[in-house]
């Protein structure tokens, strides 16, 4: 017998057994791990069942009754977890998500409300007005960087505030629904939002937002800008060395950020209610999840599909655990905070232990 067919099967189990302790050895992997088990330590301190518990969040979020509240909560935290991470890719930080989503979405409200022509041509409008303002925000915070020296994490938190403000203000005075004692705007004309699948929730915008997933991952693996990006996020000198240009890509990215935190926030407004209420866009939190979400795929574009789609199952499904289990929900907060702790740590597994694993096959 020729001693390849004799060291055949061994190299593939050791192939196998490489890969596997190197995707346990990922930070990604451990911080996931180890969230659910410190999680469990804590459901046993407050005398409830881990399985049950962890068994509500699952059915509360993926079965008949709680898919489609997940999927219309993967809609915004994927949205915005992409726009997070293009420009974290490159090693860049944006934390303007909620100022790009609320101009976005009150940009899509006047666009709904005052536009004229068909309902259909209103709605598209309406989704490219909401893109255009969250882009031209986002970009103003590069400008900042470039021209001003501020630094774009501190820019793009700032000029949250005001975009936040300027929105509150047009929902409680020029915009808002006359005879309402609610701080929103009129309801956009019949017509004029995305179509839903079904009775369900579920809108156009979650097929806007996986479009967007997938440009972003053929331009990440695909192109000549995918490849700059990833070596500015990687090196930004050996990036510069190469001629890559760093104030323009800044621009580029913080433009293409916006324009999707701005698509998310046209989304909400063009689904139920049918109008912009202040503070629903902010409320849920879905930036700083998407941020989390993004941070914990190290921007990876499918990584970042995956991440979302995780921490949109724990939010949902803390609303089925706290029902079954009479655990608090903000048990599944813990759970990311815990993950993002261990991540931010880098905790892994002694190399040289898989080493041995490794050399003993």
């Amino acid at each position: 017998m020729p001693e390849t067919d004799i060291k055949g099967p061994a190299t593939a189990r050791a192939t196998v057994l490489v890969r596997t302790t190197g995707a346990l050895r990922s930070p990604v992997a451990f911080s996931v791990l180890a969230g659910v088990l410190i999680g469990a330590l804590f459901l046993v301190g407050t005398g409830a069942d881990p399985v049950t518990a962890y068994g509500a969040v699952l059915s509360g979020s993926l079965g008949a009754d709680g898919i489609g509240s997940t999927l219309t909560t993967t809609t915004s935290v994927l949205g915005l977890a992409l726009a997070l991470a293009i420009p974290l890719r490159a090693g860049l930080i944006n934390l303007g998500g909620d100022g790009q989503m609320v101009l976005g979405g009150m940009a899509a409200v006047v666009t709904g409300l005052y536009a004229p022509g068909p309902a259909p041509l209103t709605v598209v409008l309406a989704l490219l007005a909401g893109m255009a303002a969250g882009a031209g925000y986002a970009a103003l915070a590069a400008l900042c960087e470039n021209h001003f020296g501020v630094p774009l994490l501190v820019s793009s938190l700032l000029l949250s505030y005001p975009a936040s403000s300027l929105a509150s203000y047009l929902a409680r005075y020029p915009l808002k629904e006359p005879g309402s004692s609610l701080p929103q705007t009129r309801q956009l004309p019949d017509g004029v939002a995305l179509p839903a699948f079904g009775s369900s929730t579920v809108t156009v915008g979650l097929l806007l937002v996986a479009l967007a997933a997938a440009a972003y991952w053929f331009t990440d693996r695909r192109t000549a800008i995918g490849y700059e990006i990833r070596m500015t996020g990687l090196n930004s000198r050996f990036a510069a060395y190469a001629g890559v240009e760093r104030k323009g890509l800044t621009l580029r990215l913080m433009a293409t950020s916006g324009a999707l935190a701005g698509l998310v926030g046209a989304i909400g407004v063009l689904s139920f209610p049918y109008r912009f209420v202040d503070g629903a866009l902010t409320a849920p939190g879905y930036t700083w999840t998407g941020l989390t979400a993004a941070l914990l795929a190290a921007a990876a574009p499918l990584g970042t599909v995956l991440a979302s789609f995780f921490f949109a199952v724990l939010q949902v499904g803390g609303l089925s655990m706290e029902r079954t289990t009479e655990v608090p929900r903000e048990l599944t907060q813990v759970l990311q905070a815990i993950v993002i702790v261990f991540l931010a740590a880098r905790l892994r597994f002694p190399h040289r232990w898989f080493r041995k694993k490794a050399a003993a096959v």
